[in-house]
């Protein structure tokens, strides 16, 4: 008796297992939002020198001596970066591929995501120490810094920003396909946060830098 009903049991497992391998992967999500109908309905905060529009492209000029920054460490706070947003509640995922014309001391340019000028978090990719660096900054009242190697110190680079209950996630990726995340960090929940693409050139004379395969993601 005990062996017939562990002999049954066994074959129930073997089915169940057999059922759950063969279940096909689900579809890759489908975009909320991307190119030019994404760019469409993003918004400057603080407009940059010059900026261009091309099927879903978009090419920024950045403004010399300007960033965004509070207080750790250098004293100052600077809210005058460049940032094209859009609204968004709630969980969301955001990307965009990056490259830039880097050549001055903090030059950057990647994604941001911000509820005010006290609470926002911004990645990229940045150049310090004469090379590229992917950058990570927090803001809760102050600003933290974290970088790690850029994947790249010539080509393009695809950001990411994860939006999951309180964190964010920062993410990068060669391809846009195969993401590591780089960095978690806290982040207010159930509040409206405005997301979309950055850059500054905080002592330089400013910098080009071009956006493209945008993609806004709902859950």
């Amino acid at each position: 008796m005990q062996q017939s009903l562990a002999a049954a049991l066994l074959a129930n497992a073997s089915q169940a297992g057999a059922q759950q391998a063969a279940t096909p992967e689900k579809p890759p999500l489908k975009p909320w939002l991307e190119g030019n109908d994404l760019v469409a309905k993003l918004e400057w905060f603080n407009p940059p020198a010059s900026v261009n529009y091309a099927a879903g492209v978009v090419t920024v000029k950045s403004r010399p001596r300007t960033d965004f920054w509070r207080k750790t460490f250098y004293g100052y706070v600077t809210d005058n970066g460049h940032f094209f947003r859009i609204p968004v509640f709630g969980e969301f995922t955001f990307q965009a591929r990056v490259i830039g014309k880097y050549a001055a001391l903090y030059d950057q340019a990647g994604l941001m995501v911000r509820i005010d000028d006290k609470h926002w978090m911004k990645c990229g990719s940045e150049f310090v120490d004469g090379k590229r660096w992917a950058s990570v900054v927090f803001t809760h009242e102050f600003s933290d810094w974290s970088t790690t190697e850029d994947l790249s110190q010539s080509d393009p680079v695809f950001w990411r920003v994860e939006r999951k209950k309180d964190s964010i996630e920062a993410q990068y990726s060669k391809d846009g396909k195969t993401f590591t995340t780089i960095r978690q960090g806290y982040f207010p929940p159930f509040v409206e946060a405005q997301v979309g693409i950055m850059c500054a050139a905080p002592e330089g004379p400013g910098f080009e830098a071009t956006f493209d395969e945008l993609r806004l993601y709902k859950p």
